[in-house]
Formats: structure tokens, sequence, C-alpha cells
């Protein structure tokens, strides 16, 4: 399935506009040309995209980094390094080529997924992308870093979450297919995010309790006052900067920011509203415990295979309960939870499976109590009443 049609590029417009703003004149410079750069990848991203799906890409997932030199046309770069190959002077290259394959082992390893495409698509990424160019990005068949500009961003390929953030939008453009607007959009952004800081997570055998949950810690120069670019943890607050302004992530529904559906407007707000869902992964992997792949990766990935192109947040939510019902009752009400902490009540029919009530209480870690479920079973009640109601209407409305 291939819906999404636009340049996934890891660093958001919003940054990038107050950076055009800057009272430094190189550094302006440098972030209306990477702005320019976005906009024109809109177009190439389709035809990419499109050829991809036609030729088809098996391959056994094997990787190969080109030397873009400093230029902005892909189809001029230099193959530098290959699968089986031995690390090269590089140090760009060889980071790039470790992302892939640490990314392609990652699903390979915890969601059985032959490459990024499931039909074990190559693996290639273009390194040192344009004059100091200020992102990466996914472009429908390929990965693609830039060198930052030295003051603000640094070498894009330093940060492995922004690899495993951007070939995550290729399972998701090859699974669900969640087009770029609005919510589906958001989604598409928060399963980069989510999945990318599970990556990083895996390689440092983390858990939950002990990472960080933050995306793109290392692309900043130091100074400049950037945590990260988001955090799952704390959408937010990942920065606070005096010219360049504050992470505009909310981390609750209540908070959700309604911008237009145009390219100026990031195709309403793909990468602020991405802390919503972003968040209630955060929730629910922490509220289970242990290491976030094991069970909550697990009930994301089933969730964004079940999904569509127009799945939105309340869908995905309802689906993640569905799917944490496999794996028990206090999984499955660590799921809803998370989803109702962050504005969001999940439709709790769809539960699959029901284990003792006294589990609640008596599991470690449990986040829900016997209180809790017996409200759930009253709203439950309270809901087959007014469906039964409307049944006994409805040949009475049709009657007048």
């Amino acid at each position: 399935m291939r819906h999404c049609r636009c340049a996934n590029c890891f660093v958001p417009p919003q940054i990038l506009k107050k950076l055009a703003e800057s009272k430094n004149p190189d550094l302006r410079r440098l972030a209306v040309n990477s702005l320019a750069q976005s906009e024109r990848l809109r177009g190439q991203r389709v035809a990419r995209s499109l050829l991809a799906g036609a030729i088809g890409s098996a391959g056994d997932g094997r990787r190969s980094v080109f030397d873009c030199e400093g230029i902005e046309n892909l189809n001029g770069a230099r193959r530098v390094r290959g699968e089986g190959q031995a690390d090269v002077a590089d140090a760009s290259v060889n980071r790039a080529f470790e992302g892939l394959g640490l990314t392609r082992d990652f699903y390979a390893s915890v969601f059985g997924r032959d490459s990024i495409d499931d039909n074990g698509m190559r693996l290639n990424a273009y390194v040192h992308y344009g004059d100091r160019y200020m992102n990466a990005f996914w472009d429908g068949q390929q990965m693609v870093f830039g060198d930052g500009d030295g003051e603000m961003f640094d070498d894009f390929t330093k940060s492995l979450d922004v690899v495993a953030h951007e070939l995550t939008h290729a399972v998701t453009e090859f699974s669900a297919g969640l087009i770029y607007h609005n919510q589906p959009g958001a989604l598409n952004e928060s399963m980069s995010d989510v999945f990318g800081v599970m990556v990083k997570q895996w390689k440092l055998k983390q858990t939950a309790e002990k990472a960080d949950w933050l995306i793109g810690a290392d692309i900043f120069t130091p100074g400049t006052g950037f945590d990260a670019l988001r955090s799952l943890k704390a959408p937010g607050e990942a920065y606070d900067h005096p010219e360049y302004g504050r992470d505009p992530q909310p981390a609750h529904m209540n908070k959700y920011v309604r911008l237009r559906d145009i390219s100026s407007e990031d195709w309403g707000g793909v990468h602020i509203n991405s802390g919503i869902p972003n968040h209630a992964f955060y929730l629910a992997a922490t509220a289970i415990g242990g290491y976030a792949w094991d069970v909550a990766g697990q009930i994301w990935y089933q969730a964004l295979l079940a999904s569509s192109p127009t799945t939105d947040f309340q869908a995905f939510a309802d689906t993640t309960y569905e799917k944490a019902g496999s794996f028990g009752q206090v999984e499955q009400e660590a799921v809803g939870e998370a989803w109702r902490m962050v504005g969001i009540r999940v439709a709790r029919s769809v539960s699959s499976r029901r284990v003792p009530r006294r589990a609640l209480s008596s599991a470690p870690g449990s986040v829900a109590t016997n209180d809790m479920a017996d409200l759930f079973d009253q709203v439950d009640g309270l809901s087959k009443q007014v469906a039964a109601l409307a049944e006994i209407l409805r040949p009475q409305k049709g009657g007048r």
C-alpha cells in the first residue's frame, strides 16, 4: 500500500521558518535554501514513490551509501560503501551505513519484517547532500542526509533516531499508507517518532523507565539551548529558545493545534499534533514496563498494520486497545489509560479478551483498580442501554 506522497523531512517547517528570520545572514540563507529544497522535493517525492512501486525493490535489504559531495543531484552521487564492505574514512558514510543496518535489524528481529517494505527492499542512503543542508528526509526510495550548518544543526547522520524515524516513514507507507494530512499525517509522524526512539532504545538495551524518550538530541550543536527536537515523555518541553521559539507540541487533545491543510502550515500540523499519540505511547510503554518493543511496540506495530490511509487518532487508539487484549487485561488497561490521559477515550467494546478482574489489583505494576474496572463495566452497560433505546425509537421516527 502506497498512499503518502509528501516529502518526509525530519526538521519541521516551523523551526526552519524561525531560522529564516535569524539575524545571522549565513544561517538565514541556509534556512531559506532548506525550506525551498523541501518544497522542490514534494514533486520529486511523487515521481520516486510511483517509480519505486512500479519497478519493485527486492534485494535482501542490502545497504549502499552514496556521497553527494555538496550537490543536490542524487543522480550524480558516488557510491562509496556497500554491503559487506569495511569502514571508510568518511565518518558520515559509516554512521549512515550503521543506522540503516540497525534499523533493518530491529524490524527483522523484533517484528519479523523483511526490510522496510517487508519484501527485502534495498536500503540506499545519500550523505553530504547540498550546501550544509539543514535536514534529512525519506524521498520515497532512499534516505538523504544534510551536513547541517554547523552552528545550529550538526551532521544528521549522528542521530540514530533520525535514521530510524525516516526509514519508518517507508514502513508506514508500505503498510497503512497514512496520508500526510491532519490527524492521519500526525499519526504518520508519530509512528516514525515511536519506532525511531525504540530503535535507539533497542541498540542501547534501555528499558522504558531508563530511556530519555528524546528524538533528535544529537542533531543540535552544543550551546544551542535545544535538548532535542521532540520529547515523547514531555511534548512541548524539548526546547525553549529566546530567538527560535518553544516546542509547540501538545500532550493532550485539549491543546490540539488546528492549522490549515496546506504546506505552509505543515499540512494541518503533522509535526505538531503528533505529540499527542507520541505521549500516549510513552505512557503505555512505561506503565507496562520492561523494554518498550516487547509489548507496547508490538501493540503499536499490529495497530499500524491494521490501519488505513485515513485512520485518525480515535480509530488508532481503538485499534491499539483491541490489539492489546491479546497480551492480557493489565496491558490492555494500560493502553486504554494512556489514551485517556491524552484526552482520547477508547471504545472498550472492541476488547477481544477478558481475564478475571482480580488480576487488575494483584498484578505488579498494575495501572488499574477494581473500582476502575467497575466503572468501565458500568459505562459498557450504559452504552448498551443507549443502543437498545435507539433501536426502539428508530421505527417511530421513520413512521412520522
